[in-house]
């Protein structure tokens, strides 16, 4: 079995690539949760549904979020009664979310229903949450304004916000009482292969390893885990992993993100771009590969994917 650690739309991406050229149905990804939420009582799981929809070829290209075709007739009609619409919900998405809020409210595990809205897509690929226990990215604002919250939900901050803000830290609220969801720890250590995909190390990649137990799996099977680097050239690709490597006190660059997953990733996949860092990379005793990893389009996805497996 193959096991990939998996954030948001570059995990996305990757995983649509490994399911092209994998069996799909030998592929478990565990997909972070840290970015959850409750709005308008709805449990709301930003990173499964991105990963979902990929891989039922429903993700929306434009956006980079949410379902392709979308509509957004109750958006329209919750902004014009003066409603919160800072996180704007579709149409075809809210089906989702009311449907995950029920089943949870009959008492079915975030696993569980994650399973279930999968099958409902035709996905094959296994989907599990990294912990059916709520735990919830928190970020201190470096400088939040007079009157205003110094820690902030992970949303307030990557959407109402616009990530447009300096952080001085982060904590994973509940991750020290989280337990790994059934058959995370088992997958890990029995997978011929773990991948770690191209999402953000602190705050996608941040709260798997979080989870107890989770790291020291990953850091029994060195050997056999292969990351990719989610920084080409110094810059994030999408969303604010570069600055938020730099203002946590960290290297924005292949070479920093690989000091980060040295300890438990013995593979590190760099793009052309940052070949000179391959020896520097290799002296932290990873092996460094380098190829094309900027998933512009299908072909190069795919490209990607099979780097991977055969690293």
């Amino acid at each position: 079995m193959l096991v990939a650690l998996a954030g948001g739309v570059g995990a996305a991406k990757l995983l649509k690539g490994l399911a092209a050229v994998h069996d799909p149905a030998d592929i478990m990804a565990v997909v972070n949760t840290g970015d959850d939420l409750v709005l308008h009582g709805l449990h709301i799981s930003p990173d499964i549904d991105s990963v979902t929809y990929a891989l039922a070829g429903l993700d929306n290209a434009a956006t980079g979020w949410g379902v392709v075709n979308e509509s957004w007739t109750v958006a329209e009609n919750l902004r014009a009664i003066g409603g919160v619409t800072w996180f704007q919900l579709g149409d075809r998405d809210l089906a989702t979310h009311l449907y995950r809020t029920q089943r949870l409210s009959e008492g079915a595990t975030l696993s569980e229903v994650t399973a279930e809205l999968a099958a409902a897509r035709g996905v094959a690929t296994r989907l599990i949450p990294m912990s059916d226990d709520p735990v919830r990215t928190r970020v201190t604002l470096a400088d939040p304004g007079e009157g205003a919250p110094a820690e902030v939900a992970f949303q307030d901050y990557f959407v109402r916000l616009g990530h447009d803000v300096a952080v001085a830290s982060l904590r994973f609220e509940g991750a020290d009482r989280a337990r790994a969801a059934p058959g995370v720890l088992d997958a890990i250590a029995s997978a011929e292969r773990v991948v770690c995909c191209p999402s953000n190390p602190v705050v996608s990649i941040g709260p798997i390893l979080a989870v107890p137990r989770v790291l020291d799996a990953l850091v029994a099977r060195r050997a056999s885990v292969v990351a990719v680097s989610p920084i080409v050239a110094g810059a994030a690709l999408k969303g604010p992993a570069d600055r938020l490597l730099r203002e946590l006190g960290y290297e924005s660059s292949a070479l920093g993100v690989a000091r980060l997953y040295a300890p438990w990733a013995a593979t590190f996949v760099i793009d052309e771009a940052d070949a000179a860092l391959a020896p520097a990379i290799e002296e932290l005793e990873m092996r460094c590969v380098v190829t094309g990893t900027v998933m512009s389009d299908p072909a190069a996805t795919d490209a990607l994917a099979r780097a991977v497996l055969a690293a």
